[in-house]
């Protein structure tokens, strides 16, 4: 029987102590544990984002176990929302498993019962448990961010391509995002068109470019930051996930986990491909918490508490600088761990892949143009 949620008068709204940011990770570590007990990686991931999100540093090492009963009633004063999160850190905390158990995916199953939560990615951990990644490819489409796909969220991309499909003859989709050019310095449209540039990247609406919804985050990419390598992407993705309380933004980072980190996807977003071991590199777990903190703290434009970065109209915002948009959405700055492990923006030694630089000289060779990354180079200074 799921423990019930709160009443208003008995909802717990603050933010988690140091003691029950430890309890909360031992619930997280204890569902996915294994007969071996959680792995250093497990470990690490709870440490780095639960610091991020909550400023307490815990050791994860000698917590306690906790069953799935006394978990739900230690967040028994906790709204939905929040229990929410943290049956997502148990997801994700599965999906980094190679492979995941059988056994910690009916343990997430159950913890996530006794919390009264029911999100739909817990079938998608089961599968990938059972080795059955087609059926959980599917599930992705059916249950992740693209499901009950609107005409209204097709309107902010300009397109009349529906989730994660292709658009590539669509003049004036392509006449938009190139007029991104005669934009101002500063701004976020011009921003947008110089990180096309620097990359190769086609335009949307023309033949090689990316679905006009995967193109959505690379105005992210420079709104909030973040360069270009397979490992920013899961920054990226992870920022996005945290700023919307919608469960299928979630369902974005636990797509890229699964091509990124353990490619238990082939592909995914109708253009990524798997690029397995990126999130276990040195320091990338406290690149992605911090995305993750930044992303909570963010908020829509008119002060809602949580944005669907993916579903903004950007070109409505494009002649916008990039600086006032940031104060706009309550974008904060990096934390300095972050920037220490090497997290870098678009324009910044180590912004860009080697594979990009070299497009990216190519598209200028073919228009007769001299070559400019705007100061994003392959490797770090």
């Amino acid at each position: 029987m799921p423990v019930p949620f709160p009443t208003d008068e008995t909802v717990n709204l603050q933010p988690p102590s140091y003691d029950e940011t430890a309890t909360n990770a031992a619930g997280v570590l204890s569902a996915t544990r294994t007969a071996d007990g959680n792995t250093d990686f497990q470990r690490l991931l709870i440490e780095a984002t639960f610091e991020s999100m909550t400023g307490h540093r815990v050791d994860t090492s000698n917590l306690p176990f906790v069953d799935s009963h006394q978990n739900a009633r230690n967040l028994a004063n906790r709204a939905e929302m929040f229990r929410m999160r943290m049956v997502h850190m148990m997801v994700l905390t599965a999906l980094v498993l190679r492979p995941i158990p059988p056994a910690v995916a009916e343990q997430v199953a159950a913890y996530s019962r006794e919390l009264g939560i029911d999100d739909r990615l817990l079938d998608t951990v089961a599968q990938f448990a059972q080795s059955d990644r087609a059926l959980a490819a599917v599930d992705f489409e059916r249950n992740g961010y693209t499901a009950d796909w609107t005409d209204d969220r097709s309107a902010a991309l300009h397109s009349q391509a529906a989730g994660w499909d292709a658009d590539e003859h669509d003049h004036e989709l392509a006449a938009r995002w190139g007029a991104l050019a005669d934009l101002a310095p500063g701004t976020l449209g011009r921003g947008v068109h110089d990180f096309y540039q620097a990359r190769g990247f086609a335009f949307p609406g023309t033949p090689g470019s990316a679905p006009p919804l995967l193109a959505q985050h690379d105005w992210v990419h420079v709104l909030a930051d973040y360069g270009t390598k397979v490992e920013a992407e899961l920054e990226v993705f992870a920022f996005i996930a945290r700023a919307n309380d919608d469960p299928r933004g979630f369902s974005l980072l636990a797509m890229v986990i699964s091509l990124f980190e353990t490619g238990y996807l082939a592909e995914g977003a109708g253009l990524f491909e798997a690029f397995p071991g990126q999130l276990s590199q040195a320091g990338m777990t406290t690149r992605i918490g911090d995305a993750m903190r930044r992303g909570a703290l963010s908020h829509g434009l008119h002060g809602e508490p949580d944005v669907d970065f993916m579903a903004v109209d950007w070109f409505e915002l494009a002649d916008q600088r990039v600086d006032e948009l940031r104060a706009r959405f309550n974008l904060t700055r990096k934390a300095a761990a972050a920037v220490d492990a090497g997290s870098v923006g678009p324009w910044e030694p180590g912004g860009i892949s080697p594979a990009q630089l070299a497009m990216g000289r190519g598209h200028a060779e073919r228009l007769g143009i001299e070559y400019d990354s705007f100061g994003a180079t392959v490797d770090r200074a």
